[in-house]
């Protein structure tokens, strides 16, 4: 019997662009002022005021009041003290429908008994940490392994941003070339290299604060679905030292919030072997939420380094890796000595493959595969993304509500759909202040879902999970209803 994928049908990535270029054009429906006040007065600052008031003492010595910017919501965080299944339960005991699932690699929901159990076992006989090797470091290796075809090696690291900083030191000693071609808008972690081109595709450095412009010399991006424009700066790099790795989001930049053709990831692979570049999956989000093959075994693209971020250690801590062929992935051999006469990249991190972050993740994998859960989650979000769609309908709203399997998107001002065009360098102020007053109207929208019980990503995409049931969808479909009823154009 063959694999089965979270994604049912594959969404037409033209259809979803032409509704998205329309969606910029239009002036921007958000929720009304006075329903955005009211929701602000009798629901955050009466319902959250516990939250409200640890926020405020938070500020005092916390910049911004939180550590991680997810966390931060309109018109203050709140403060989560419980999590579980498809539920988040805040400090005044409010609940809430988890639609942002730590980002998007969880995907049993939150804190399952079945991971939370072997954990407490390993924490009685162990301890989360000892510096030296445990046996579960190997058996997620393996598991990753057994699932995911082009990893052959698997080593385990801190975070996404720590395994694209290593993929990106692997290839340039693989291939002993320096160029990286990031796809445009993809993000990467936030290293000083990957920050180019970041959210909007055609922004360079733009969105880098603090990055000194030098940092970018050997990083490019090229425009999302766009062969050409790749080949185009493949050829280019040829005549400066050539390219050493091709990196891409397989489902799109920022978890295909500009969807991807299907066969898009094929013309990648195909230009990667003709240049002689690596093939760099980011597979934060997609890695056993796609599939248990990842998004590689939905398209049938075997890349030389595949990305993996919170989904290996079950959203426990220390939660990353780099897997690979095993040829590219010697340059991470570990140890004082040894490892053959090739250099080895400089990639350290004492609490990566801890014990609690190994025996987390794979028990996780484990009940991933056992109740296969991707294809669960990827049936809920179909019928979520059907219901939206319906409801843009009834109240007449210009809303662009799509999926990728459990991956849901909900752009009600498209802020990361714009481009730039250097080209035109005369229309770029107009682009950032645009999108700017766009992401402040994702605020705005994401309070109010949130003030109607759902807790969305910055108001713009959903994640589901194998904790959702369909007894659920009506009620989560009359709680956006409630939002979408207050929606007007801003004046």
């Amino acid at each position: 019997m063959g694999e089965t994928f979270a994604i049912s049908k594959y969404p037409d990535a033209d259809k979803i662009i032409n509704q998205l270029d329309r969606l910029i054009k239009e002036p921007i429906y958000t929720i009304h002022p006075n329903k955005l006040q009211d929701y602000v007065e009798n629901y955050f600052n009466q319902k959250c005021a516990k939250s409200k008031a640890l926020i405020e003492e938070a500020r005092k010595i916390i910049p911004g009041g939180v550590q991680h910017n997810l966390a931060f919501n309109y018109p203050f965080p709140l403060v989560i003290t419980k999590a579980e299944g498809a539920y988040l339960y805040d400090l005044d005991g409010n609940r809430y429908y988890d639609f942002l699932q730590a980002g998007g690699p969880t995907v049993l929901g939150s804190n399952p008994t079945e991971v939370r159990s072997k954990v407490i076992e390993l924490l009685n006989d162990c301890g989360p940490s000892t510096g030296l090797f445990h046996e579960y470091e190997y058996k997620l290796a393996k598991k990753i392994s057994e699932h995911i075809k082009a990893v052959e090696m698997f080593r385990m690291l801190g975070s996404g941003t720590e395994a694209c900083m290593a993929a990106i030191r692997v290839a340039r000693l693989a291939t002993k070339k320096k160029n990286i071609l990031k796809m445009g808008g993809a993000y990467h972690g936030w290293s000083d290299q990957l920050a180019y081109g970041i959210r909007v595709p055609g922004s360079k450095w733009t969105q880098a604060n603090g990055v000194p412009r030098n940092c970018f010399k050997y990083i490019q991006e090229f425009f999302p679905n766009d062969l050409n424009d790749l080949e185009k700066k493949l050829r280019l790099n040829k005549l400066r030292g050539g390219t050493a790795a091709v990196m891409i989001e397989p489902v799109g930049p920022e978890s295909g919030t500009r969807p991807l053709h299907y066969e898009f990831n094929k013309g990648v692979e195909k230009l990667c072997r003709k240049y002689g570049a690596l093939l760099i999956f980011d597979e934060v989000v997609t890695a056993f939420r796609i599939g248990m093959s990842g998004a590689q075994g939905y398209f049938g693209v075997s890349p030389d380094l595949t990305v993996f971020g919170k989904v290996v250690a079950g959203g426990y801590p220390s939660a990353g890796g780099l897997g690979g062929k095993k040829e590219y992935m010697k340059y991470l051999s570990a140890g004082i000595g040894g490892g053959g006469k090739h250099k080895k990249a400089l990639v350290g991190g004492t609490m990566a493959a801890n014990p609690l972050s190994c025996v987390a993740g794979y028990y996780t994998l484990c009940e991933i595969e056992r109740i296969n859960a991707p294809q669960k989650a990827g049936l809920f979000a179909d019928q979520l993304i059907a219901g939206l769609q319906r409801l843009n309908e009834k109240y007449n709203l210009p809303f662009v509500a799509f999926n990728q399997g459990s991956i849901c998107h909900l752009e009600t001002v498209g802020t990361m759909h714009f481009s730039i065009n250097w080209s035109k360098p005369w229309q770029i102020p107009g682009i950032l202040k645009a999108t700017s007053e766009r992401k402040k109207e994702m605020e705005h929208m994401g309070a109010a879902y949130m003030a109607e019980g759902i807790v969305t990503l910055a108001g713009s995409r959903l994640y589901t999970s194998a904790a959702y049931e369909d007894k659920m969808l009506p009620d989560i479909l009359s709680r956006f209803e409630n939002v979408f009823k207050s929606v007007a154009v801003k004046a």
